[in-house]
């Protein structure tokens, strides 16, 4: 399970380093393989590390090309995954497209979201999370139904 938040930043040629707390359990459960796409809901990226990429990759390859949505979803998530492997230094390269798509500069922030990493612009997650902040409480704004039954 990956959580928590980290600032990270990328050098000149777009390699990021993952935060050491991370490290090693990706070296044991992915031996460093990790597969890197866009967020195709947000503009973010999505780090998996091997192994439960392939679980995403299976469930793409179940869902229906004849309707739009999955279509789209299979479009962009595969097309745009890229293998990377951590290199001595615990960093990989995100290449030219995804980080134009997650408009990634110098600064970015790590989010650990249980079976995956999302990567986000620091200033662009900033203004994501602020302004959901801001519909907490928020009266037009109903929960879902998965939303409601969660207990915390």
């Amino acid at each position: 399970m990956f959580r928590g938040i980290g600032a990270i930043s990328l050098d000149s040629k777009g390699r990021l380093a993952i935060p050491s707390r991370f490290r090693e359990r990706l070296m044991g459960i992915a031996a460093g393989c990790l597969v890197q796409t866009l967020n195709p809901l947000d503009r973010s990226l999505w780090l998996y590390p091997l192994p439960e990429w392939e679980l995403i990759e299976n469930k793409l390859a179940g869902l229906s090309d004849f309707d739009k949505q999955s279509r789209r979803a299979k479009q962009m998530m595969r097309g745009y995954a890229t293998d990377c492997q951590l290199d001595a230094q615990g960093r990989i390269l995100v290449p030219a497209e995804l980080r134009d798509y997650a408009r990634l500069d110098r600064q970015a922030v790590i989010l650990g979201q249980g079976n995956k990493f999302e990567i986000w612009n620091k200033g662009g997650w900033e203004k994501q999370r602020d302004h959901w902040l801001g519909l907490v409480g928020d009266e037009e704004s109903e929960p879902s139904e998965a939303l409601k039954s969660l207990s915390l």
